[in-house]
């Protein structure tokens, strides 16, 4: 029974011995390019039940031959992704005062000059107050921000996705934060192309762990835009709205066909909630593209923008009612806001919207400034709340955005409107709009709570932008500024 035993095994292991050589050929068949040939030859060699066992053998390696493929398709998809993610959004409630700015000025709009020695700021508070791995890259988009489909070795010179190394725990603030910092654009990774871009932050090198995401612009200045700012002619407007008049002079660019080629947008105050999209020039001679139609583009025209000083909070100022210190936070109540669409204009310096991080508290405001809730109040006419109408409060520090945490909530009690934000200190501007309930679209509106004025003070921005025939994106190639206290006409 030994012997047989012995045998029976000794058998087994030519067998094994045969099925290695025979997997060591299939694999130098697959390596050498020549697979269906000497499977084939390999495979008539076999008994009919071998043939079977080998052809589990076969489709199992073509499974895994594919699967590879589909694994390597899939790593190269990588470069060329392009989820859409919505521009100036936070995705993480931990992520707060996320801003991108020029560098040295934060009420400056992130652009930047193509090849330029221009620099940006990244700066935000994690409130989880720990070290996390953040990483960002970024998105190429047409004018409108859809996301191009190229690969990003088509615009970025260098790694894709960078690391997140320069951070430092919050100190003497009550609530605890890690603030993390980058200047922009790093060494090891340049844009190469001009146009819109989407500033993309994640968790550990994670792309759909977006954390946050801004915008940011590089042109490449190839156009010349001669801009006026007017009254309207309508008379609806004329009282309260103002009017842009442009030419664009296309220098030596190749533009064949300037109603596909050629894409103009106008910004008020760096927003893109309210952002117009210019149609076709209204006539073109030669080079030069004119913009002058009656009744586009026409921006109402607001009013200056309210404001908080939150620079410190012992030393209250005007716009504070009182201050709750709390074990766990600071609670700073405004004082109410009240209606002014009645009133006639006041001009007084603001800073059109955006907020600034400072304090009066500490020598760094960025990791040594302290965060409180901030609560709203405003009073409208009669104590009554505004039939068919929600109120909302506006500015860079809620992104522009009409939500939940922008929504300002009727208190009957009081007879005001209330809402609350978690704000670092520093110094906001702020605005109350109201959207029509019927309204699909949600168009903000500061007829009802701020008034329109032609006077206001206002920033605009005229940009360019430019595709080449059989080109793949929108170029950026001419941005031009001003500010209506010193064109208005």
């Amino acid at each position: 029974m030994t012997l047989m035993a012995v045998a029976v095994m000794a058998r087994r292991m030519i067998n094994l011995e045969k099925e290695c050589s025979l997997l060591n050929a299939i694999r130098r068949a697959m390596k050498l390019g020549r697979f269906n040939q000497e499977i084939l030859t390999l495979k008539n060699r076999l008994p009919a039940a071998v043939r079977k066992v080998f052809s589990r053998i076969e489709l199992t390696l073509h499974y895994q031959m594919h699967m590879k493929y589909l694994f390597i398709l899939g790593l190269i998809s990588l470069g060329t992704r392009t989820e859409a993610q919505t521009p100036d959004s936070v995705y993480m409630p931990n992520i707060y005062s996320a801003k991108l700015f020029l560098k040295g000025n934060q009420a400056a709009y992130p652009v930047m000059s193509l090849n330029g020695m221009d620099q940006l700021d990244l700066e935000f508070d994690d409130l989880d107050a720990d070290v996390k791995t953040y990483y960002y890259t970024y998105q190429l988009c047409n004018a409108d921000w859809t996301p191009v489909q190229i690969s990003t070795f088509d615009y970025i010179r260098g790694f894709a996705q960078n690391q997140l190394t320069d951070y430092r725990f919050s100190s003497v603030a009550l609530i605890r934060y890690t603030h993390y910092h980058a200047r922009l654009p790093e060494n090891n990774s340049r844009l190469t192309l001009s146009g819109n871009y989407i500033l993309k932050v994640y968790l550990n090198n994670d792309e759909t762990k977006i954390a946050f995401t801004k915008r940011l612009l590089v042109v490449q200045n190839a156009v010349s835009i001669a801009a006026q700012i007017l009254l309207p002619m309508n008379p609806q407007y004329s009282a309260t709205h103002q009017k842009l008049q442009f030419t664009v002079n296309s220098k030596g660019l190749n533009i064949s066909n300037p109603f596909q080629q050629l894409h103009v947008v106008i910004l008020q105050n760096n927003r893109w909630d309210n952002a117009i999209y210019m149609g076709n020039p209204s006539f073109y001679s030669g080079n030069n593209f004119v913009y002058n139609s009656d009744d586009v583009p026409i921006f109402p025209g607001g009013n200056q923008w309210r404001w908080i000083d939150l620079q410190s909070f012992r030393f209250q100022s005007d716009r504070i009612a009182h201050v709750d210190y709390l074990k766990n936070g600071d609670v700073i109540t405004a004082k109410p806001d009240k209606d002014r669409s009645g009133a006639p204009y006041y001009f007084y310096t603001d800073n059109n919207g955006s907020y600034i991080i400072e304090t009066t508290d500490g020598v760094d405001p960025n990791w040594q400034g302290d965060y409180g809730r901030v609560r709203f109040v405003y009073v409208p006419p009669d104590k009554t709340p505004m039939e068919g109408k929600d109120l909302y409060i506006l500015g860079e520090f809620t992104g522009y955005k009409l939500n939940d945490a922008s929504h300002m909530i009727f208190n009957p009690a009081s007879g005001a409107y209330e809402g609350s934000a978690l704000l670092k200190m520093g110094y906001y501007n702020y605005a109350y709009v109201t959207v029509n309930n019927t309204d699909p679209q949600g168009v903000p509106s500061f007829e009802f709570t701020e008034g329109n004025h032609s006077e206001t003070e206002n920033n605009y921005d005229i940009l360019v932008y430019y595709r080449p025939l059989g080109g793949r994106s929108d170029q950026l190639v001419g941005m031009y500024s001003m500010n209506s206290m010193n064109s208005l006409r």
